[in-house]
């Protein structure tokens, strides 16, 4: 009796030791695998350049870290299976639908002899994102999904539409309001690259906003992060095997700047920190929070973030850099992307208000003078900080 209770003893004390080795890899299987941006190329602040080797400006960038390769297999029956996440989506878009009707479409849906079918979350349909692809201003050029195998629509200006008005509607409802009080849902756009909030009823007329949407099933699990607090200034996502850092940079930085600063962090014995990129910042994104519900950023408590002021004064939360660059615009390589962990705000009709969400995905310039920011820029006056904010991420398990 002694000797099994010895043995139970020291097994337990193994796997309690090998749970948390390297600072938090508390599992060996991660129910949330992040699918890599497919970002290929290097990227100055201007232009594409030759691979930057380590103490080079811009080393650490995007494709410089690729993990979890896309890959996806077309079932033959309208789905595809995402080989990464485990996911099994619909083709096709199909029709756009006001939100109350694709959800019910949703749990009507046989496609490919399933009935489990559901309307994704803004953490499931981001999952499919690719920063491959490019747009400039309205019009489409590359789409930001492949579309070897997934189905894309773009805007019909026929119709008075934008080539980029395709955004596809997620089941995330912001726990905040955007523009003028609107009722929002959170989308991505595979057309421009971009995560926004989006009114779920037409501002003039009250009636439902129409938008495509893509169903899914399988892995539930996807997109729910178990966080733990290692007590040394870090924090690792057990469903993810990336740590993070506590705390954030406490001022804010250009691009080129922010990839330096994480390559050269030392921080709780580890020195391998990097910048994350967009997927893997988004991952973190807590959609439960926002300043206007919480009085906090879209982000759990467990992290620490620096609290700023915005152009008008009022307490704010920071943009974070992200080391993916986001090609839009005439120069298509001049932009990276952040994540707003505040509110996504923009100005209209000189009032400042939250325009897309906390938790939105946009992008500013890379670069630029301090003193010409903060500006405005496009039809919803989105804030353009350019000196954002920096959390350093790293990988525990591959």
């Amino acid at each position: 009796m002694k000797k099994i209770i010895l043995q139970v003893v020291i097994l337990t004390f193994v796997l309690t030791f090998h749970a948390h080795a390297d600072g938090g890899s508390h599992q060996t299987e991660h129910t949330y695998r992040i699918v890599d941006t497919g970002v290929k190329e290097f990227y100055g602040n201007t232009s594409v350049i030759l691979e930057p080797q380590q103490g080079d400006p811009f080393f650490g960038q995007d494709a410089q870290y690729r993990t979890n390769t896309p890959s996806y297999t077309d079932n033959g029956d309208g789905t595809i299976t995402d080989n990464v996440t485990g996911l099994m989506w619909q083709k096709s878009m199909g029709e756009k639908l006001s939100f109350e009707e694709a959800t019910r479409r949703a749990k009507e849906s046989d496609v490919g002899g399933y009935h489990d079918w559901r309307v994704p979350s803004i953490k499931e349909l981001y999952s499919l994102i690719l920063f491959a692809g490019r747009v400039q201003g309205q019009k489409a050029i590359e789409p930001f999904i492949d579309t070897n195998y997934f189905g894309q629509s773009i805007g019909n200006p026929s119709k008075g539409e934008r080539e980029i008005d395709a955004q596809t509607w997620s089941s995330t409802e912001y726990v905040g309001r955007t523009m003028r009080n609107d009722e929002t849902v959170f989308g991505v756009n595979f057309v421009d690259g971009r995560i926004k909030g989006y009114p779920k009823y037409k501002p003039r007329t009250g009636q439902p906003n129409n938008m495509y949407f893509r169903f899914v099933r399988g892995n539930k699990g996807y997109g729910k992060n178990k966080f733990v607090d290692n007590n040394d200034g870090t924090v690792t996502d057990i469903t993810t095997g990336l740590m993070w850092q506590k705390a954030d940079s406490g001022h804010g930085m250009n691009w080129e700047m922010a990839l330096d600063y994480a390559e050269n962090l030392t921080s709780s014995e580890h020195d391998d920190w990097r910048l994350p990129n967009a997927k893997e910042l988004q991952s973190i994104v807590d959609y439960s929070r926002s300043p206007q519900n919480t009085v906090s950023a879209a982000i759990n408590p467990v992290f620490e973030i620096t609290a700023i002021k915005d152009s008008e004064g009022n307490r704010q939360y920071p943009y974070f850099w992200t080391s993916t660059t986001h090609k839009d615009g005439r120069n298509p390589y001049d932009s990276a992307a952040y994540i707003a962990f505040g509110a996504a705000q923009g100005k209209m009709h000189d009032r400042l208000m939250d325009v897309h969400g906390a938790g939105a995905q946009r992008s500013d310039p890379k670069s630029g003078n301090a003193g010409d920011y903060p500006e405005y820029f496009g039809p919803q006056g989105d804030v353009r900080y350019v000196f954002n904010y920096v959390r350093c991420v790293r990988s525990v398990t591959r």
